[in-house]
């Protein structure tokens, strides 16, 4: 998961660099006044998101994997331990009930 998080980022920065470049080389609109940096982060995210959709595909495909057996081992944990209180509730119950009658 780590690992598709940097490459999704060092996409993303390699768009900004590219962006900023055409933007200050005149190859691509300048901004409004102040608004120039944010310009240029929206243009480069834009144009990274589809890159990564295509080319991180792979990668985004093991990730998902992994968060899916993460998810699956959690629940079975989940599920052992309500198995566990279910005994434990059982077996309380169990003495409560012997010792009432006594």
């Amino acid at each position: 998961m780590l690992r598709y998080t940097l490459m999704r980022l060092g996409i993303f920065v390699g768009c900004l660099v590219v962006v900023w470049g055409l933007v200050y080389s005149g190859l691509a609109p300048r901004g409004l006044g102040a608004s120039n940096g944010l310009w240029i982060v929206l243009l480069a995210l834009l144009l990274s998101a589809p890159i990564s959709f295509v080319v991180l595909r792979k990668e985004r495909d093991r990730a998902s994997v992994q968060i899916v057996q993460r998810v699956d081992r959690m629940k079975a944990n989940l599920e052992a331990n309500r198995s566990q209180e279910d005994v434990e509730d059982v077996a309380d119950d169990t003495s409560r009930a012997q010792g009432q009658t006594s």
